[in-house]
């Protein structure tokens, strides 16, 4: 079984791959993962285009300045604490931790958005710009 890690998470990959079956069989087979694997897409582009709306260069932009600002809340928070030199307290762990998850759930957030432009499921559109009067599409 092979696997791909993503930045937080693991995620196998155990699809059965038969080995002993004739080519008839195995196309028979082939055709009908590739309907189950369409069904699937059809459903997360209806579900997710429902859900979410269509993406643009906003919404993204504004999904980095939010990871952005969280991450450098959870380091400017961390700096704070050591300045006087001394070990941090439990509490101030607890609130670390609560500034980094924040922020990675964000970052995984920005990733997710991506990836469902990437597989289809989310359309993009790219905002209309004027040069000179002229509308044009970039």
């Amino acid at each position: 079984m092979s696997s791909t890690v993503t930045s937080s998470f693991r995620r196998g990959h155990d699809h059965f791959e038969p080995q002993d079956t004739d080519p008839q069989t195995q196309r028979r087979l082939r055709g009908q993962l590739e309907q189950i694997d369409y069904t699937a897409f059809a459903s997360n582009t209806a579900v997710i285009s429902q859900v979410v709306g269509k993406s643009d260069a906003g919404k993204f932009q504004r999904l980095a300045v939010a990871a952005a600002m969280a991450r450098a809340r959870w380091v400017a928070e961390a700096v704070a604490m050591t300045e006087g030199g001394s070990a941090i307290t439990a509490e101030q762990t607890a609130r670390l931790a609560t500034l980094r998850a924040a922020y990675e759930e964000l970052a995984e957030v920005y990733e997710a958005m991506r990836r469902m432009v990437e597989r289809g499921y989310l359309t993009y559109s790219n905002p209309m710009v004027t040069e000179g009067g002229n509308v044009v599409t970039r």
